[in-house]
């Protein structure tokens, strides 16, 4: 069975995790391989809605196997109470395993993370202040406690006392707060390795033996290409690696175990936080899509900025990504819409162009140029079939589908499981 890596290929909050979800009924393994609990899936099943920030969306199907791979950063504070939180609903979670090898989130990180943003003043990145970044600034820098390192209190306390040293200084001399308390980070990670001791594993053997076994396995992203840290809109991006390369490296997996990658994209654009976003819309329409979709942020409540779709970014996501099949989902939050545009073009000191430009400052000067389509102003999220979707809604798709170079596979109209189109199969 092949593995099928699944990529958020916009800003992220593409509903990833409704598409893990789905699949997961016939897998046997979900590896959630980056970010950390800065990243947030909403999931509506069977067992209602749920919120997810660190446990992969396949924990709701009763064969997967469950994987936190190395990529991730925890909290483990917000891992536990998001164990319990699914415990308390009926939610089994002895399936779900830790790397032993995914770095932590300390409570330095989350400070150092707040201290930061608020030095920055008006060019604040739009960080979710969780620690995130300056966990895997660590994790680079050598300077990362690791969650097996939970296994062993002496080299816990090792690491603590070389690191939290350097730390305290950086919090009492340049920011002038109060140090943080050896023996009371210890205690308290020592508490947190003894509650979730049975979760953390060598998970990369689990993975081979299960490959090994030719069971399917789902690789389930976290945020955007577009907020990847060398292809994104740097420095506006987040701190891991969002694409399929980030899936081989944040699962422990070799590349030529891969066999397909969904590239999740909404029927438009949405983005979370500061940085450039070319299709932005600050009027009715944006505010519109806004309230349609609730878009607010899983994990902050912040709304999204709403936009068109992009589909010079998606070009450009698809060719970092190699994206063999493509998932469009909330096309019913399109369904009011008389108009619909899809930007094909940027307009850049008066030049056009039709690449994504590196450099911020490019991008934030970039127009879009426009094609418009009409839209079917009727309702989309009863229909299972596509030959039942409104010849301009399925006009819509195939335009999206010629624009990307990527054939549509799925297309969602709605939250739920059942409210998805099986437009071509994905295996």
């Amino acid at each position: 069975m092949p593995v099928i890596a699944v990529i958020g290929a916009q800003w992220g909050d593409e509903g990833k995790g409704k598409v893990v979800d789905l699949l997961a009924q016939k897998a046997r393994v979900v590896v959630r391989f980056s970010g950390g609990d800065n990243a947030g899936h909403t999931v509506v099943n069977p067992y209602g809605e749920f919120r997810l920030h660190l446990i992969p969306s396949g924990i709701f199907s009763s064969q997967v196997v469950c994987i936190i791979g190395n990529g991730v950063v925890i909290n483990p504070a917000v891992l536990i109470d998001e164990i319990d939180q699914l415990n308390q609903r009926g939610v089994d979670t002895s399936r779900l395993f830790i790397s032993d090898r995914a770095n932590l989130v300390m409570p330095y990180h989350i400070l150092l993370d707040g201290l930061e943003e608020e030095s920055r003043a008006g060019k604040a990145l739009g960080t979710t202040r969780r620690g995130i970044g300056p966990a895997f600034a660590d994790k680079v820098a050598r300077l990362g406690i690791r969650t097996g390192d939970l296994l062993d209190k002496e080299v816990l306390m090792e690491r603590l006392r070389l690191i939290l040293d350097g730390k305290n200084i950086i919090l009492t001399k340049i920011y002038g707060v109060s140090p943080l308390s050896l023996d009371e980070v210890y205690s308290q990670y020592c508490q947190y390795g003894e509650r979730l001791a049975p979760y953390i594993r060598e998970t990369t053997i689990m993975l081979e033996e299960a490959l090994n076994r030719e069971e399917l396995v789902l690789l389930e992203g976290a945020q955007g290409a577009l907020l990847d840290p060398d292809f994104g809109t740097y420095p506006y991006t987040t701190s891991s690696s969002p694409l399929v390369g980030g899936g081989c490296v944040g699962a422990g997996l070799g590349p030529t175990r891969i066999s397909r990658i969904l590239g999740v994209f909404k029927a438009y654009c949405t983005r979370v936080g500061s940085g450039p976003m070319p299709t932005e819309l600050k009027d009715e329409t944006g505010d519109l899509i806004r309230e349609r979709a609730h878009e607010y942020g899983t994990t902050t409540g912040r709304p999204r900025r709403c936009g068109w779709f992009d589909a010079v970014a998606a070009r450009f996501s698809t060719r970092i990504n190699g994206f063999t099949g493509a998932v469009i989902t909330r096309l019913d939050i399109l369904d009011a819409l008389p108009r619909l545009k899809v930007c094909v073009g940027y307009e850049l000191d008066g030049k056009t162009i039709n690449y994504f430009p590196s450099s911020v400052a490019a991008l934030d000067k970039c127009q879009p140029i426009y094609e418009e389509l009409p839209g079917w102003q009727a309702p989309t999220n009863h229909i299972r079939d596509y030959e039942q979707l409104p010849v301009e809604a399925r006009q819509y798709i195939a335009r999206l589908e010629e624009l990307t170079s990527c054939p549509v596979n799925l297309i969602c109209v709605g939250p739920e499981r059942e409210q998805t189109i099986h437009k071509m199969p994905i295996l």
